[in-house]
């Protein structure tokens, strides 16, 4: 199962994107969590807490593969070897594998740039050929999709909250996944603190599926901020039939198994405001 995390700033998408890797890596699966957003804050928020992590683009002998520099005449190899990159350079962080990619330092859109090529291909591989659990903390907005790189995920997350500005931005997700290809764009709600922000969420997605609605929760960023994760917190509960629920409805073919979960992980999914979540 391969999943990319996006929505406005702000949001809570690297919030939903840690606390899905966790829950899938608390199932048994093997995860793969990827920081794809420049400001890199994945690591952190599963509970990361040593030395600075270099991203990607900041390893010359990667970008030394894909070219483009003096000594390579300016030409770029599209299809540098990448599949040996996650696991020489992800560090684990409580059993999950974290890669940070790091920030293109180009203004224009779609650059033709070796970090951009390095970086696409990583995406790439990881979405088509790992057997892992994927799941994509990608940039706030829809930069990533405008370059391209989220055409293989099994189904894009879009993190929204009880305002129009996160709607928006989570409606133009929708229709530039479906120009790539992406059927399945599914929605969470953050910070819902009543019944009128689940209604007016609900209503603002339009036809895309509300699939968990995460209450608004004062303590959580103290907690994520030492790493911890309450397993009995409203948000941990949702969350984690959220990844079972994803995860159960998994692409055929993709040769996932789901493993068999001991009765501690038999948690039900949190008393969500009414009106309930679409099911998948």
């Amino acid at each position: 199962m391969k999943i990319a995390v996006t929505g406005k700033g702000g949001v809570g998408k690297t919030t939903v994107a840690a606390f899905l890797a966790r829950a899938w890596r608390e199932l048994g699966y093997r995860v793969i969590a990827v920081d794809a957003d420049p400001d890199a804050n994945l690591a952190g928020t599963l509970g990361y807490r040593g030395a600075d992590i270099t991203p990607l683009v900041g390893l010359k002998a990667l970008l030394d593969r894909v070219g483009g520099g003096d000594g390579f005449g300016g030409f770029l190899k599209m299809n540098p070897k990448v599949d040996d990159i996650p696991a020489q350079f992800s560090v684990a962080v409580d059993g999950i594998s974290v890669l940070v990619m790091g920030t293109i330092d180009r203004g224009r859109r779609g650059c033709a740039c070796p970090e951009h090529v390095l970086l696409r291909e990583v995406l790439r591989h990881l979405m088509l050929s790992a057997g892992e659990h994927v799941v994509v903390d990608m940039e706030a907005g829809i930069e990533h999709l405008g370059r391209g790189t989220a055409e293989a995920v099994d189904e894009m997350l879009v993190v929204v909250e009880p305002g129009w500005a996160s709607l928006q931005t989570a409606t133009r997700v929708a229709k530039l996944a479906g120009d790539l290809g992406i059927t399945r764009v599914l929605a969470v709600g953050n910070k819902i603190r009543s019944e009128e922000d689940a209604a007016f969420v609900r209503e603002g997605l339009g036809d895309i599926p509300l699939v968990a609605t995460l209450p608004y929760d004062a303590e959580l960023e103290r907690r994520t901020r030492s790493g911890g994760f309450d397993r009995q917190g409203a948000v941990y509960k949702e969350m984690m039939s959220l990844a079972r629920t994803l995860a159960e409805n998994r692409a055929p073919g993709s040769g996932l198994q789901a493993p068999a979960v001991g009765p501690e992980l038999q948690l039900g999914a949190a008393q969500s405001p009414k009106p309930k979540a679409q099911s998948l």
